[in-house]
């Protein structure tokens, strides 16, 4: 097993705790340069009536405070679903060099779906991206939560 698909798992095993509140289970892990768990996030727009929390800027913002930086660069972020815009652009923004996602997200998807924000080549920072790790297992935790749901 891949270092990317033991930090999915991790990622995988937080987003079944977003269940619990109602959340669309997704999840993000935020890795150092060692491989050692810096920050997690998973959707809390329901728990927090916030529409900007997403997994990704919950674990965004989690690590820079930790490091106490929002230079996050030789991090790797690692998320259950591929990155929408907002959360693509703050992946831009804190300089998060590598994105590894699990399932692809063909209605809202920024990292190669619908756009590729973060390899874009007008933008002056590029990120690295690793698509589809554990992708069936990803998209079989989501498709579950919008079937219970109907």
């Amino acid at each position: 097993m891949s270092r990317y698909e033991e930090w999915m798992g991790e990622a995988l095993a937080e987003a079944r705790l977003a269940l619990d509140t109602g959340d669309v289970p997704v999840a993000a892990i935020i890795v150092d340069a060692s491989g050692a768990t810096l920050a997690v996030g998973r959707n809390e727009r329901e728990l927090t009536h916030d529409p900007t929390a997403h997994a990704e800027i919950v674990a965004i913002r989690a690590a820079a405070e930790q490091a106490g930086t929002w230079h996050l660069e030789n991090t790797t972020l690692v998320v259950t679903l591929e990155p929408c815009t907002m959360c693509a652009g703050a992946i831009l923004q804190s300089r998060i060099p590598r994105v590894v996602f699990g399932a692809w997200d063909e209605k809202a998807g920024a990292v190669g779906s619908v756009h590729d924000v973060l390899r874009d080549r007008r933008l002056p920072h590029r990120v690295e991206v690793i698509a589809g790790v554990r992708e069936a297992e990803c998209a079989a935790l989501l498709t579950g939560f919008f079937e219970r749901r109907r």
